[in-house]
């Protein structure tokens, strides 16, 4: 599976358990809730701001977004 794919199913698990929906994150990217869903589907990349944020907000480490144990 290709890391974008991984990166994206662990985003949505880490959302989820934090009772978030893809609009109120998208919101706090300031994007739009389509733009974001393509974060979680893997068909759009990360970069490394959004990272950052994405696992400070959702209080995920880096190697669990990457899937690393």
């Amino acid at each position: 599976m290709e890391i974008a794919k991984i990166v994206g199913e662990n985003l949505k698990s880490a959302r989820r358990a934090k009772g978030l929906t893809q609009a109120q994150i998208a919101a706090e990217l300031k994007k739009y809730q389509s733009d974001y869903s393509e974060y979680e589907t893997g068909k759009v990349q990360l970069d490394y701001e959004k990272i950052v944020f994405l696992c400070k907000r959702l209080d995920i480490s880096p190697n669990e977004l990457f899937g690393f144990e």
